[in-house]
């Protein structure tokens, strides 16, 4: 095939029709698509097209979320939700200040694109499973892996967002599907869990970047898979992972992987794929698109939104300025060897009368770095808005890193000098030039939060470890109930699904 598959993704990016039954809400069936299902998946070509379709919700944009981090940077401590006012993208701005409820919040964005990638993940699976002429025992292995690796992870970002959320691993369809019921967590995280060993055994150690940049790789299960088990806290069993991805701290991995020299260079769009990216979802500008394909940008639109108001100066296009930065991180990073690549100080820029800008909601004049619409980066083709190439990458080295060290502490292991745990903290601060310390959870947690700031993890560390009611209540945060959103309004009409207690 002569489309690489970054480009083949974004060409079939949209192609809802080959997933059947499954449409962009868990409870209502596309007939249309039904008819389709029946008559598809009858070559090798086809299988390819499904498999892209089961990717395909990982990148979806311009809802109400901006996934993978939009909402979920307003609803941390580390910015406000921002934008033109008070009723700007009002599901980011209830989350930010825990106003939302069962009606309005972000909520329906994440269980539509989860509950769509679960069950385009269970059309493929049984599909391939079933038989498709001319494709090969080995392509057959290594579909059946991706989209086990996507069903796991759609139903971790469910489980972990929902907590008691329906749950299927075959086709649903029209008679069955209001009939549905919610699992415990233990359910869910039991069958996360066998799909990403299942898709470990059979996925390869390493893609192509050049052609096949994005697909998933055995790294990036064994990676997922240790994450799936800190949040069920099986400290030994995530460890035991991290250690496969991670290797010796500083160095190369068995796959490849090795932190970057230059923290900046992490997030450059023209260094996409490095030896630090774990998991990495695809942008571009080759659409060139405009407003007319609202919902099926390929660029990522996240850039824009993060981008300062009605800006005007060097460096940077001008943007909607949302999530601007707190106070609290600024403060905390201002002297940082990382500061120069995760804030931006567009204040500092006024006061030198270097530029001017538009005071959006919330201002604090801190904006975020690491996905700004940068000049140097922007299309040059279509509507420049919606079609910066900036990827996102949901799980890096730093990350693994970090986490393998936590896991380490709370198994009852040391962090001190010449431990393991050590070393791999040491090996993330080493990085930029920072001294070493002693591995403490509190030491773990701080350099989580300065390394990867403004990238989509604060909430979720916050709430796992307990930390959410005292960094958050400042913002309206109550304990017992904002650690999960709740079920979307309309997924409880006439079905058997039951809302969480705290949002009755």
């Amino acid at each position: 095939m002569k489309k690489t598959f970054q480009l083949y993704f974004t060409a079939l990016g949209s192609a809802a029709l080959i997933t059947g039954s499954c449409s962009k809400e868990f409870l209502n069936p596309d007939p249309k698509g039904t008819l389709m299902e029946d008559t598809y998946y009858s070559n090798p070509n086809e299988a390819f097209a499904g498999l892209v379709s089961v990717y395909d919700p990982i990148g979806w944009q311009t809802a109400v979320s901006y996934l993978n981090f939009g909402a979920l940077n307003a609803a941390s401590d580390d910015h406000v939700a921002g934008g033109g006012g008070p009723n700007d993208m009002e599901t980011w701005q209830r989350w930010s200040n825990y106003t939302l409820n069962e009606s309005i919040g972000p909520q329906e964005d994440y269980w539509d694109r989860n509950f769509t990638g679960v069950s385009r993940a269970n059309i493929f699976i049984k599909k391939v499973e079933e038989g498709i002429p001319g494709l090969s025992d080995a392509l057959k292995a290594r579909y059946i892996a991706e989209a086990k690796f996507l069903r796991g992870y759609y139903y971790f970002d469910l489980v972990r967002l929902f907590r008691n959320i329906p749950f299927y691993t075959e086709p649903l369809t029209t008679d069955n599907m209001r009939e549905q019921t919610q699992v415990a967590p233990e359910v869910v995280y039991a069958q996360i869990e066998q799909d990403l060993k299942d898709a470990i055994a059979a996925l390869p150690p390493t893609v192509p970047t050049a052609t096949e940049g994005g697909r998933i790789t055995k790294g990036a299960a064994q990676a997922l898979l240790g994450k799936v088990y800190v949040y069920q806290k099986k400290w030994n069993d995530a460890a035991a992972q991290f250690a496969e991805v991670n290797g010796t701290p500083g160095g190369t991995s068995q796959y490849g992987y090795k932190l970057l020299d230059n923290f900046e260079d992490i997030f450059r769009p023209d260094n996409k794929f490095h030896s630090e990216s774990i998991l990495e979802i695809v942008h571009s500008a080759v659409g060139a698109l405009d407003w007319g394909a609202w919902g099926q940008f390929y660029g990522n639109v996240a850039t824009v939104m993060f981008g300062p108001r009605g800006y005007s100066g060097p460096s940077y296009y001008s943007g909607w300025s949302f999530c601007p930065i707190t106070e609290e991180l600024y403060d905390l990073m201002h002297y940082d060897p990382r500061f120069k690549a995760t804030i931006a100080d567009v204040d500092s820029l006024e006061d030198a009368g270097l530029a001017q800008y538009e005071k959006g909601y919330m201002n604090t004049g801190y904006f975020i770095q690491k996905f700004a619409p940068l000049v140097e980066f922007a299309a040059t083709t279509g509507v420049r808005e919606l079609n910066y190439p900036q990827n996102y990458i949901e799980m890096r080295l730093a990350d693994t890193y970090l986490m393998e060290s936590e896991a380490l502490i709370e198994s009852g292991q040391g962090g001190g000098a010449g431990t393991r745990a050590y070393e791999l903290l040491n090996a993330v601060r080493d990085r930029v030039g920072l001294p070493p310390i002693t591995a403490t959870l509190d030491n773990i947690f701080l350099e989580r939060r300065k390394e990867l700031a403004t990238e989509g993890h604060r909430w979720y560390d916050l709430v796992r470890s307990g930390q959410a009611p005292a960094a958050l209540g400042g913002k309206g945060f109550v304990a017992g109930k904002h650690e999960i959103l709740p079920i979307p309004y309309n997924e409880l009409l006439n079905t058997k699904l039951v809302q969480h207690e705290a949002y009755k």
